[in-house]
């Protein structure tokens, strides 16, 4: 079926990715996937070609535009490719709706225009160890001088994307205890600037999937941040996070969409090809209807995100949808993803092989942004059970 989602500008838009994803990522993916991140000039380039800034403000440097849908096509691409651009989906996704919406118009000056152009790279830091999805029982602190110039920062997080290369970060932080009455209460962001003395960027952790994605542990050692850095209203930062949340986990969705497309396409192709007792793959009655599973398995999950991205451009996405269609496209995505790797036979074990690599991704799918059994949480609540 013809998909409507999507207008005349975005397909344009989605040929410029493509071509570009063939020139500048694909001769030089498997280096990348080796050294575990992409080079820091390859952000410059997507700044380049306008990806940072397509919802940024003209007079920041962007384009103005509004909607998910462009995010969307990057995803897209990238999955139809077996490709990732690093920890750039953090910095789009997850960090510039925060600035847009919270930021001051001093901090927007200082911060969007190099932001546009990936000069300043960011990341969020919300995950502590030991907390996981449990962002209110986060003990890094935040606490205020005694002149109120600046916040003295300590504490730790973990598995923060883009956190090795990331120029400023925005930290989550108690600036106020939490209170029997109000666990969430108190937390603040400040954005960081990631060369302040007592930053320490700790390990790149190694991943099971999402290789060129740098992924560390941060640590904060009594690093001073001035008040101009605080993003918002002091202690209001749980708030800010539960609005960007039904983005995030839109994004989430449309990604394990995208890749469970890229990995039957990638299956199609390879049983074709491949010949078994004389045969091609393809020809075996269990080959079409494992495939014919999972093109439904697809289909269905292209409805989800489709409607989805509609109601996020309205307005209209609430928690639950969000939650829904992140539950329903990642868990499906993990039926489909084993599906296509099973037809490739020992091959589909080969990390050479892009069907291995989106198995691998998209396994944190049930987890980031929320746990499949949060999101079941949270769909059960939204039903009044």
């Amino acid at each position: 079926m013809r998909r409507t989602v999507f207008n005349d500008d975005h397909e344009a838009f989605r040929r410029t990715i493509r071509d570009f994803i063939a020139a500048e990522v694909v001769p030089y993916y498997d280096e990348w996937r080796e050294a575990g991140l992409v080079p820091r000039d390859f952000y410059k380039k997507l700044g380049e070609l306008g990806v940072f800034g397509i919802e940024v403000p003209e007079e920041y440097g962007g384009a103005g535009e509004s909607g998910f849908k462009y995010q969307a096509v990057i995803v897209e691409e990238c999955a139809r490719a077996g490709v990732s651009f690093g920890g750039s989906g953090v910095h789009t996704a997850l960090c510039l709706p925060y600035l847009l919406a919270y930021a001051t118009e001093e901090q927007k000056r200082r911060w969007l225009p190099p932001f546009v152009t990936g000069e300043m790279m960011t990341a969020i830091a919300m995950t502590e160890p030991g907390t996981g999805s449990d962002l209110a029982g986060m003990r890094t602190t935040a606490r205020l001088s005694e002149d109120g110039t600046h916040y003295v920062l300590n504490g730790a997080k973990t598995f923060i994307t883009g956190g090795v290369q990331a120029d400023r970060v925005l930290v989550c932080a108690r600036t106020a205890p939490p209170t029997p009455e109000d666990r969430r209460g108190g937390i603040s962001i400040l954005v960081v600037d990631t060369s302040s003395e007592g930053y320490t960027v700790g390990r790149k952790l190694e991943k099971l999937g999402l290789q060129t994605s740098d992924t560390a542990e941060l640590f904060f050692d009594d690093v001073k941040v001035p008040v101009e850095d605080l993003l918002g209203e002091e202690g209001r930062a749980f708030s800010y996070l539960g609005q960007n949340l039904p983005q995030e986990r839109l994004g989430i969705a449309v990604s394990a969409y995208a890749q469970s497309a890229a990995a039957l396409e990638f299956a199609k192709e390879y049983v074709r090809e491949r010949t078994v007792f004389g045969k091609a793959v393809a020809s075996f009655q269990n080959t079409k209807f494992v495939l014919a599973d999972c093109k439904a398995e697809v289909d269905a999950m292209q409805a989800v995100v489709d409607r989805a991205l509609e109601a996020h451009d309205t307005g209209e996405l609430t928690a639950a949808d969000a939650a829904s269609a992140k539950l329903f496209t990642t868990e499906r995505a993990a039926v489909v993803i084993d599906k296509c790797l099973q037809l490739h036979g020992g091959y589909g074990y080969m990390m050479e092989y892009p069907v291995a690599r989106l198995y691998a991704d998209t396994r944190v799918s049930r987890i980031y942004g929320g746990t499949s059994e949060v999101m079941r949480s949270i769909i059960a609540k939204s039903m009044g059970l």
